[in-house]
């Protein structure tokens, strides 16, 4: 895995949240937003690929990875956007492309909601645009039972995130193992109330932002298909990668990051 350059925790309404900083300072801002039950490090196989051409940011949400877990911390996805906004102004960041993988496209889409004026365009990969997209089991976890499941049963729990047949590499195994289980419930449920309150495309239309969706075609987490769907927001532009799953910025990070690259080159506002 990569090793960041710039690594700390920033104090934001008396919660710390985990920043990663690679590549030139001045370069446009590429923010990197990860998915429920994951990390900032599920983008470590991509900073490599992004770095050289862009100030890449990513953060822990918080109660993830190595940001704080407060007992009294409101998961909801309006406030979790709030608190990314306020990182990116902590670290003088006025414009930025924003890319979530899987739900992190959700806390994505409502940062550009709270701040049109921060976000500059767009990118998902691999998160359908509505609940009626989702086609997944939900993982039922025991508090009383987690401590003792082997890796084996780890992988298999999260084997729906990547394609049929992937051998999960260690590092995201212990990850998952790490997950707060309030935090991965809480979040779940904010997710959900914040599609059925409204879809994606629905959300978007309105913002004028340009839109990449990056979809594997073995996902078996959302319907590859709904992802047409996103074609009714102006400006949307939509790569299927086939041979991959869920989660292609880990499957297969060169042929995910060529489409992005392209995408960015193309609606990247000059850093400030």
């Amino acid at each position: 895995m990569t090793v960041s350059n710039d690594e700390s925790p920033l104090s934001l309404d008396g919660s710390e949240i985990h920043v990663c900083q690679d590549g030139p300072r001045d370069a446009p801002a590429l923010l990197l937003i990860h998915g429920t039950a994951a990390s900032l490090r599920w983008w470590d196989p991509m900073v490599p690929l992004l770095a050289g051409s862009h100030h890449v940011i990513r953060i822990d949400l918080l109660g993830c990875g190595q940001s704080a877990k407060p007992d009294d911390a409101s998961y909801a996805l309006p406030d979790q956007a709030r608190q990314i906004g306020a990182a990116l102004d902590r670290l003088g960041i006025e414009h930025a492309i924003v890319v979530g993988h899987s739900s992190g496209s959700a806390f994505a889409t409502a940062l550009a909601e709270q701040r049109p004026d921060l976000v500059t365009a767009l990118a998902f990969i691999n998160f359908g645009p509505n609940m009626a997209a989702y086609i997944a089991e939900d993982i039922a976890i025991e508090p009383l039972q987690w401590p003792h499941l082997t890796d084996e049963q780890l992988r298999q729990m999260m084997s729906s995130g990547f394609r049929p047949g992937y051998e999960i590499p260690q590092p995201y195994v212990d990850h998952f193992r790490d997950i707060d289980l309030h935090v991965f419930a809480a979040t779940s449920q904010a997710i959900r109330v914040y599609l059925e309150e409204q879809g994606l495309p629905e959300r978007l239309m309105p913002l004028g932002k340009p839109l990449l969706v990056i979809f594997g075609e073995e996902d078996r987490r959302w319907r590859p298909c709904a992802a047409a769907e996103y074609r009714a927001v102006p400006d949307a532009t939509i790569e299927m990668l086939p041979g991959v799953g869920h989660s292609p910025n880990i499957e297969d990070p060169p042929r995910t990051a060529v489409p992005l690259l392209t995408f960015t080159a193309n609606h990247t506002q000059p850093a400030t």
